[in-house]
């Protein structure tokens, strides 16, 4: 007599995103550290534009040591003259 056997994979813990967003008070500090923030750890950018005259925005996703070494870097480059909200 055979048996069938239920064979369930185990369960591997699932990577968690985090979202990273700066707001920039100008926009051509924003395009700078977008590019910054980008080269400094493996995050996606999710987006980054103008959003009122004079502002930017830039938004990365990864896993939380990346975002927060992006989120650094952009605030970095841009100094914090530069910063409306991070």
């Amino acid at each position: 007599a055979s048996s069938t056997a239920l064979h369930t994979p185990a369960k591997r813990p699932r990577a968690v995103s985090v979202l990273g967003v700066i707001e920039f008070a100008s926009i051509a500090l924003g395009v700078r550290s977008a590019d910054a923030m980008v080269k400094a750890a493996p995050v996606e950018l999710l987006h980054c534009s103008p959003i009122d005259p004079g502002k930017y925005l830039a938004a990365v996703t990864g896993d939380l040591a990346s975002v927060q070494a992006a989120v650094r870097a952009g605030e970095v480059s841009a100094g914090p003259k530069a910063l409306v909200e991070s």
